[in-house]
């Protein structure tokens, strides 16, 4: 891939993230199914590639930072978004790093609001 390919599909991909981003989350009716492998392999596709879909039922990924202060200051900052888009992941926060897993509690599984939710926080 020549460097004009690369910077295109960098950009492909900020675009699919912001569009995803701008979307609102939204809860799950009784009876929702969760996302399926094509389903999700299309919206994990407008992810950042350090997202990954785990068993497809989860989102994972991992956040580096300096130092504890850094990663604490990040997690307020996730728990902030999760409280205004009522949709909350499951945080693991330790000295350098927060690992965020979502998924949809209710239907035992990914929704588009899992993905959504994960552009919004490397919007952050």
């Amino acid at each position: 891939m020549d460097r004009n390919e690369c910077a295109r599909v960098g950009r492909e991909m900020e675009n699919n993230m912001n569009a995803l981003a701008e979307k609102e989350c939204v809860s799950c009716k009784s009876g929702t199914r969760a996302l399926n492998g094509g389903e999700i392999a299309g919206l994990v596709y407008q992810l950042n590639p350090a997202w990954r879909a785990v068993d497809q039922h989860h989102l994972e990924r991992e956040y580096k930072f300096r130092d504890f202060r850094e990663a604490l200051a990040f997690t307020n900052r996730v728990g902030e978004l999760a409280e205004s888009v009522r949709h909350h992941p499951d945080i693991f926060l330790a000295w350098g790093s927060v690992k965020l897993t979502l998924w949809t509690h209710s239907i035992g599984g990914l929704s588009e609001s899992d993905f959504i939710f994960a552009a919004k926080v490397d919007a952050l």
